[in-house]
């Protein structure tokens, strides 16, 4: 029902939230840059090992990778069957290597060919969005709320803006409070959730929608009667209970999260180091 999931303290837990997210912005869009399989695979491993052993939860893990295979399965085959064109550009060959063919008397798919190549750009995408998904709760489950509202003041970023974010980080717990509420009152009026096929439980989750939006709307407008009470201005020249300070350790994150930029940058275009090719042809 919380954002910040990690029980014990660590190195991660005691950075400024400004350092982690010069951090996250550099794996980001390495990510994103990255095109080889190899590379990316690299990345997403040492981010799934960061968050472990920051004291993200292994079951919290487990769920996004559960929620996410479906669409991964799918990714990879429509990558490996249709993909064809961008991948014979990006390894400059004319034929790519198959390992799979479907007979030529399949209505629509018949004698489609999954190439080896194809997979492997799939697999790419795989470990780019779980990469991106993954450093998220890096920065954000290892830092208090309070801290990272003023970690983000201290980034010059507006005050508005901050307290948008900081507001939806501590306004979805309670939905989620919200909805366990409210399917445990249908529990107790007989409804019984384990027996139930999987059409008939996204039909009661659909049901909840109604009370929960209803719910979020007075809460929304309770809220906004507070802050003109309180003559909220959004500015951010006002004081903090809570403090934020860069120290010995988020200065040398910040240099070499930049470094490690600079030289992955570098090496991606001037030796072709992270792109499809590399390490394979």
């Amino acid at each position: 029902m919380k954002f910040q999931t990690v029980k014990y303290d660590s190195l991660f837990t005691r950075l400024d939230f400004r350092s982690k997210s010069v951090a996250m912005l550099s794996i980001t869009v390495l990510a994103f840059l990255w095109e080889s399989p190899i590379a990316g695979g690299l990345l997403m491993l040492s981010v799934i090992i960061s968050c472990i052993l920051a004291g993200v939860r292994l079951n919290y893990l487990g769920t996004i990778i559960k929620v996410m295979i479906p669409f991964y399965i799918f990714l990879i085959l429509s990558m490996g069957f249709f993909n064809v064109e961008q991948i014979k550009l990006l390894i400059h060959k004319s034929e790519l290597t198959s390992i799979l063919s479907l007979p030529k008397t399949w209505w629509l798919l018949g004698g489609a060919k999954m190439s080896l190549e194809g997979t492997l750009y799939g697999l790419n995408i795989v470990f780019k969005t779980l990469t991106m998904i993954l450093v998220i709760p890096l920065a954000i489950f290892t830092t208090d709320v309070n801290q990272m509202t003023v970690g983000m003041v201290r980034a010059k970023i507006p005050y508005k803006v901050v307290f948008i974010f900081s507001s939806t980080l501590r306004f979805v717990p309670l939905l989620l409070e919200e909805v366990q509420s409210i399917i445990e009152s249908q529990r107790l009026r007989g409804l019984n959730f384990e027996k139930m096929g999987g059409l008939k439980k996204a039909q009661v989750y659909a049901k909840v929608a109604v009370p929960l939006i209803l719910n979020s709307l007075s809460k929304s407008q309770k809220l906004e009667i507070v802050l003109q009470s309180k003559g909220f201005s959004g500015s951010s020249n006002r004081t903090y209970l809570h403090d934020s300070t860069l120290t010995t350790p988020d200065y040398l994150l910040m240099i070499a999260s930049i470094c490690l930029f600079i030289i992955a940058i570098a090496l991606y275009f001037g030796l072709g180091i992270g792109k499809f090719a590399w390490l394979m042809y």
